[in-house]
């Protein structure tokens, strides 16, 4: 059968796809007999072909140390070889490792392309989120082996290599800095662990990017222990000098920790969801179903002075149905409408109005962690946790209305300047 070749384009320019093919195969050739990090990265994708690449590259190195065999020249000598093993990918093969001596100095000679192979190719990422999204260790040698070789991926070798792994998690959510990022707004939340809970802050940035700030395992929302995980967030670099809002869920542990950390700094907007639901807590099935839309209803009113005159009418109302609904709704209903005070687009309103952003994070946490069926230690549950949010926050979309951050900026720049102006003032006087 005669050959065709098949060019891309006709004319004086054309170009041979055979002759592309052929470029490209020897860009890859180049790369991998130039760069050993690029050599022994296809060593490890060629299972199970790698051993035997493995074995020359090994050889090579010895070559390249102590010269052909039997040649005596230099302080470098073969000296025969022992057991060994080496990672293809995320599998562990055992391997027949030569050896060479320096005579001279009486000591080993360490292979650097045996020390790199001992390592897994992926640094552990690929066991970490196999594991994470739900793999059982016990399972995880008949889905993952390519090589009936293959060994060191037992469930307890897999257990610690995920410990290692979500450790790492944890210690660069715990410690990596704060000060590169413009933080406009912070949500606070909890999520419960059996007995336990973790707390966790997510920084909206001024490009509208979700970061997640740190967790803190916390049993309850006490006011004292959110404050010294606050103080750990400022010492990471947390700036909040231009004014920084807080949406939270109304507990009195965290709004009292946000106001001795952050004092004037610090402008508070209580989630809507919940109060809503607190209040319509204390009515009837009937009440209930008229309370909510009326609530809803006067926070989706546009102006300030508006949503305060639907939500009086309705304190009103609930004063003759249920007192307690009403004392429910007086409770802190000034921080309900901040948006609204600081007059804000309807889009970004709705945005930071409520704990929404942070509550379906959550929820995207226990996607992982809630196939858990008994948490052992403190330990298990952070690091859980961190290795989950850090595997989550890329995909982190940018919060509705984000272009009209900067308005949310110069309207917390004029509040802390007002309230920082009147501290300034009293001072003064107290010191007269």
């Amino acid at each position: 059968m005669p050959e065709f070749n098949v060019a891309r384009k006709r004319g004086k320019a054309k170009v041979k796809i055979a002759d592309k093919r052929n470029a490209a195969m020897q860009r890859i050739v180049d790369a991998y007999s130039e760069e050993p990090d690029i050599r022994l990265a296809v060593i490890q994708d060629l299972i199970p072909l790698g051993l035997k690449a493995v074995a020359e590259e090994l050889q090579g190195e010895v070559k390249r140390l102590a010269g052909n065999k039997y040649d005596r020249q230099g302080n470098n000598v073969r000296w025969g070889s022992q057991n060994g093993s080496i990672y293809l990918r995320d599998e562990k093969f055992p391997v027949r490792v030569p050896r060479v001596r320096n005579v001279a100095a009486n000591e080993e000679v360490p292979l650097e392309s045996y020390q790199r192979l001992q390592r897994p190719f992926s640094d552990d990422e690929n066991i970490l989120k196999r594991l994470l999204h739900g793999l059982s260790t016990h399972k995880y040698h008949e889905s993952s082996s390519l090589a009936a070789e293959a060994f060191g991926i037992s469930a307890s070798n897999l257990s610690k290599r995920f410990k290692a792994g979500s450790a790492a998690k944890l210690k660069s959510l715990q410690e990596r800095s704060l000060s590169e990022y413009d933080i406009v707004a912070i949500f606070i939340d909890g999520k419960r662990y059996a007995a336990d809970g973790v707390m966790a802050a997510m920084g909206i940035t001024m490009r509208g990017e979700k970061i997640i700030l740190g967790i803190e395992q916390i049993h309850n929302e006490n006011a004292a222990a959110i404050g010294q995980w606050l103080d750990r967030l400022i010492a990471r670099g947390l700036r909040y000098e231009q004014g920084i809002l807080f949406i939270i869920d109304g507990a009195k542990g965290i709004r009292k920790a946000i106001e001795q950390r952050f004092k004037g700094y610090a402008i508070i907007q209580r989630c809507r969801w919940h109060k809503r639901e607190n209040v319509v807590a204390y009515l009837n099935e009937a009440d209930q179903v008229t309370c909510r839309r009326r609530l809803q209803d006067a926070y989706n009113k546009t102006t300030h002075k508006e949503a305060v005159a639907a939500l009086k009418q309705i304190l009103r109302d609930l004063e003759k149905i249920n007192q307690s609904a009403a004392n429910s709704l007086l409770e802190g209903l000034d921080e309900t409408l901040t948006i609204h005070e600081l007059g804000l687009s309807v889009e970004l309103a709705r945005s930071l109005s409520t704990t929404n952003c942070i509550e379906g994070f959550m929820s995207q946490i226990g996607a992982y962690t809630d196939k858990v069926d008994r948490w052992h230690n403190s330990s298990q549950i952070q690091r859980w946790t961190a290795a989950s949010a850090m595997d989550i926050e890329p995909r982190l979309r940018k919060i509705k209305g984000f272009r009209y951050l900067p308005v949310l900026r110069f309207k917390l720049q004029e509040i802390v300047a007002k309230r920082m102006g009147v501290s300034a003032a009293s001072e003064t006087l107290a010191a007269r």
